[in-house]
């Protein structure tokens, strides 16, 4: 199988049904027989692996062209083991722009544990190279940052860090490895929450990694291992299930929110849309370059004549809901947990909303916005 398409439907071959099971199974046991002669076999004790868990890392590794996959409970939890494979007094050049829970995770736990952390803008070049000191390891960033799709260079950033002897790290969630491969860009890990899009249900918590060096591949499986953060038989054939159904639903969502972003684009209550896939986004030029689509969230800053909260309180199509890749579309506030001085340094205000498209019909989606956007009125 060669075409991307095929693998998302058909996977890695099965390695342990005899049953001829077209579809994973789940393999719900905790431990597993061993050999005739007191021997280890691929499986002893599901912590350390599971068929199920096993096939699912097989698969990512497979759709990200990289070397070997890991799965995790949660998406944090991933960046966690990740983040953990460095010593003590590591330095990162991290993205400005981060996901709350990704920003939390670094800067008010490992920040405390011995990790160090330099905020940058990933689209200036020269801005990152200057961060780098003689204890920088890593390069982390999003490639599409959240929540206001700032598109950034994943070929530019890993041939800088591979200049400096540093490792680049991508959070892919938005893209998955269906719009964009960052491994093959020159990225050495790639990591997603499998929660959104990849998952593409609603209906699971998981995290994904990728390595691209055999190096790093032990590093990481020694402490999926060790630390036990590992995804559970269910939730693994949960997201090899989203994975299969990944393209049609993603290809539906892309061209929803396109139109959506057209339309809110031309509205005169609304100030701004951040969406690479117009022309007018300042990301259009590269994603256009590194990527195959533009995927499915989008987010905007409301006229001043709108009150932010009615809006996505008038929503009756759109869920005012956190999350964004599943099926139905939701409509968050980003700022609104988040502290004073975090919201002046990312950008945000009051008027913005973060809008996750779904698989509605889009007439009903853009009528429901201009619903909500009269409703919102001052």
């Amino acid at each position: 199988m060669t075409q991307f398409n095929t693998k998302l439907v058909h996977g890695p071959q099965l390695q342990t049904d005899k049953a001829g099971a077209i579809v994973p199974p789940v393999y719900q046991s905790a431990m597993y027989r061993f050999a005739p002669d007191g021997g280890t076999s691929d499986w002893d004790y599901a912590r350390s692996s599971n068929p199920t868990r096993d096939y699912l890392e097989r698969q990512i590794a497979t759709l990200e062209n990289g070397d070997a996959g890991f799965a995790f409970s949660s998406g944090v939890a991933a960046i966690a083991t990740v983040l953990a494979i460095f010593p003590d007094g590591s330095h990162f050049i991290i993205g400005d722009s981060l996901y709350s829970g990704t920003d939390r995770l670094l800067n008010q736990y490992f920040a405390q544990h011995g990790l160090t952390f330099t905020p940058v803008d990933p689209r200036d070049l020269t801005a990152v190279e200057a961060a780098i000191l003689p204890e920088t390891k890593a390069i982390f960033f999003e490639t599409f940052s959240n929540p206001l799709l700032k598109v950034s260079s994943v070929k530019a950033i890993s041939a800088l860090a591979k200049a400096h002897n540093l490792l680049t790290i991508v959070d892919n969630t938005f893209l998955t490895p269906y719009y964009q491969r960052p491994l093959d860009l020159g990225a050495d890990i790639v990591l997603h929450s499998a929660t959104k899009y990849i998952g593409g249900h609603g209906d699971l918590i998981a995290g994904l990694v990728v390595s691209a060096s055999p190096e790093i591949s032990e590093k990481i499986g020694f402490l999926q291992n060790t630390i036990g953060a590992i995804l559970a038989p269910l939730d693994c054939s949960l997201v090899c299930r989203g994975i299969a159904t990944l393209a049609v639903r993603l290809d539906r969502e892309t061209s929803n929110a396109q139109t959506v972003a057209e339309f809110l684009e031309q509205h005169p209550d609304v100030a701004h849309v951040y969406y690479p896939g117009l022309k007018s986004d300042p990301g259009y030029a590269l994603a256009q370059q590194e990527t195959t689509g533009a995927s499915g969230l989008l987010s905007i800053k409301l006229a001043d004549n709108i009150d932010p909260i009615k809006f996505v309180n008038s929503t009756k199509v759109f869920d005012f809901a956190d999350s964004l890749g599943t099926v139905s579309s939701l409509v968050k506030l980003p700022w609104f947990k988040l502290p004073e001085e975090k919201r002046s340094t990312s950008g945000l205000t009051p008027q913005h909303v973060r809008i996750a498209i779904g698989l509605e019909d889009q007439q009903d989606l853009i009528d429901d916005l201009a619903q909500a956007l009269t409703a919102a009125e001052k």
